[in-house]
């Protein structure tokens, strides 16, 4: 089952949201986010969430290396929209979240669901779900940090494809794909604007570079 559209207002918003804490899962607004689901607290959360608003707050976990069943969070995470549904031979489902908006844990709260729930709250991220005004990120000094990254890593750059995405679009979803470290998506997240981001993102696709040639240059 696909659902192409969104179409979430920030008072559709809920309160009371269902959290998945996993580590290196970076969503942002419009970016899309595949999971597979398997456990069975997960499970639950993704049929109860098909049942009332289809949306989950991803979220990470302050410890990367932690195997706590309930790990504690960090404070910022971003709520997702169901938009595809599939049901796998196994048992387990195969999801894709839209990021809608960015949240703030206000506090977890005490359910009787096998899943967390938190008390979320959106107001300080509202700029998330409004018209981005254009020709906020300098593409160009993106484009050449991106280029000599992909160069490095060997991979082929269609750059023509990626320039044109909206700003926004093309600064998360750069974001969401490159193999940034945990403590680095959150910081991406966490970005006050998505100016913010795209310089941001391209230091760290610079600092990548030059690890990478100092690397290079020791061998």
């Amino acid at each position: 089952m696909t659902d192409t559209g969104a179409n979430t207002g920030l008072e559709e918003l809920p309160t009371a949201l269902p959290i998945f804490p996993l580590t290196g899962a970076l969503l942002l607004t419009n970016g899309h986010l595949p999971l597979n689901i398997f456990e069975p607290r997960y499970l639950a959360m993704v049929q109860d969430a098909m049942a009332t608003h289809r949306l989950i707050g991803m979220i990470q976990p302050r410890d990367p290396e932690t195997n706590h069943m309930t790990p504690e969070t960090y404070q910022i995470g971003c709520a997702g929209k169901i938009c595809e549904y599939g049901e796998l031979p196994n048992g387990m489902l195969r999801i894709t979240l839209e990021g809608i908006c960015r949240f703030e844990v206000i506090e977890e709260l005490n359910v009787a669901t096998p899943y967390r729930q938190v008390k979320a709250a959106y107001r300080k991220f509202i700029h998330d779900m409004e018209p981005l005004q254009q020709n906020c990120v300098d593409r160009l000094a993106l484009h050449e940090a991106l280029h000599h990254f992909l160069e490095f890593e060997e991979e082929a750059s269609d750059w023509q494809t990626l320039d044109h995405l909206d700003d926004d679009s093309l600064v998360n979803s750069l974001s969401m794909i490159c193999p940034f470290s945990p403590v680095e998506k959150q910081a991406l997240l966490e970005a006050v604007d998505i100016s913010a981001r795209s310089d941001l993102l391209i230091s760290l696709l610079q600092m990548m570079l030059q690890q990478v040639e100092t690397h290079r240059t020791v061998q």
